[in-house]
């Protein structure tokens, strides 16, 4: 059998980034990056630096595509060429935003284009100072899984997602800078991001899973669903990625996915392209089954956002059917997930831009880090392994301060 593979991911066919410029753009826009006022996205098309606040898209009951449609076009009205909103959205897609055009904007080729990606960031050295607290502890969390497969069994569901997360204290505020520098370097063909969600707070993430991408009227989805942790035996992390494309378990996890963008999507295309079969994509901790569909529209004035929109939340993050597994997150996950398992990126006032699924991300908020991770729950699962997925899907971020689980 053959191994058909990318890295995490590989570029959307048919996005591409701005033109290619002096090897060190990108890492340029990386090392400048300081947390609080500036807005970082690197993506396999391209890299985006924001700072400071022009505007700000304002909360309302509105569509959250209409309130960044009108400031995108109000700010191009007052003489702005080329405005672009960056910033996040929560899973509760009821709960406010936080989504500002900057008062300037960088771009740069993509990260995994610069050779100077490849020299490595220096090393966390506060590892062993990190105190830390899990919520729920791994025992609840598998009881909480054990719960849901018996109810699906029962015919009450048929996915859900079920997350947990890690409280992380220091004795000094980390240093986001050099984070974000070692997950970029890390996995730079995913999609890396630190954006303010809050005064003093930071979202930061390397997240492989891109929800939508539009631009000029062609569309890009990339749903993930599916996942292995590596190996740092090559034997084993080549038996591990060929097990999961034979998985019955992890193929019927991403066919439920699959169907729902194909579902999501289809009214807003001429032509929907969706491959039989998944392929693999890996980053650095972590194997994952992966479907690239791609698309046409019939109204070319249908946004990045209207698409996103559309498709958040997909059973990925969710669950399916999803009043269903809201509610089962709702009634299992003793926290609030904020930005986890929404979605970051950016738009211009063209309808043009790139929104990816929050996830393998924490949020910094003085001398803590709250990491989050989850796991696609079906009635084939096991409790044990749902747990253990957390835990590998948690050492992106470990990884980068330097600590273990």
């Amino acid at each position: 059998m053959s191994l058909s593979v990318h890295e995490s991911p590989s570029a959307a066919p048919g996005l591409t980034g701005p033109a290619p410029v002096t090897p060190g753009a990108a890492t340029a826009l990386l090392d400048a990056y300081r947390p609080g006022t500036d807005r970082f996205l690197a993506s396999p098309t391209r890299t985006l630096l924001g700072r400071g606040v022009l505007a700000e898209v304002p909360h309302g009951t509105d569509p959250v595509e209409e309130r960044v449609r009108g400031v995108l076009h109000a700010r191009r009205r007052a003489g702005d060429l080329a405005p672009v909103v960056v910033g996040s959205i929560p899973f509760d897609a009821d709960a406010p935003a936080t989504l500002v055009v900057p008062e300037s904007v960088e771009w740069a080729p993509a990260l995994r284009q610069d050779p100077l990606v490849a020299l490595p960031a220096p090393p966390a050295e506060d590892g062993d100072s990190w105190q830390m607290r899990e919520v729920p502890a791994a025992s609840a969390y598998a009881e909480a899984v054990a719960s849901a497969v018996r109810r699906m069994r029962a015919g009450e569901f048929a996915k859900v997602v079920l997350a947990r997360t890690l409280e992380l204290t220091a004795p000094d505020e980390p240093d986001l800078p050099a984070m974000l520098s070692r997950l970029a370097r890390r996995d730079p063909g995913g999609y890396t991001f630190a954006v303010p969600t809050g005064p003093g707070r930071t979202l930061i993430g390397a997240s492989p899973e891109l929800l939508v991408a539009r631009q000029e009227g062609r569309l890009v989805a990339n749903p993930l669903a599916g996942s292995a942790p590596r190996s740092t035996d090559l034997a084993e992390d080549v038996r591990r990625a060929a097990a999961l494309l034979e998985s019955s378990k992890d193929l019927h996890e991403h066919a439920v996915v699959v169907a729902a963008v194909r579902e999501a999507l289809a009214p807003f295309c001429t032509r929907l392209d969706v491959p039989e079969r998944p392929t693999l994509v890996r980053t650095a901790t972590m194997w994952h089954l992966s479907t690239t569909l791609t698309g046409d529209l019939v109204d070319p004035g249908t946004t990045a956002l209207r698409l996103a929109a559309a498709l958040h939340p997909t059973p990925a993050v969710c669950g399916t059917p999803t009043p269903a597994a809201r509610a089962v997150i709702a009634e299992s996950e003793p926290f609030d997930r904020g930005a986890y398992t929404g979605i970051v990126g950016w738009q211009d006032a063209d309808g043009d831009g790139e929104w990816v699924v929050t996830i393998r991300c924490a949020e910094a908020e003085g001398r803590s880090l709250r990491l989050f991770a989850g796991a696609g729950v079906v009635a084939d699962s096991s409790p044990e392994s749902e747990t253990a997925e957390t835990g590998a899907k948690f050492r992106t971020l470990l990884n980068a301060v330097g600590a273990q689980l």
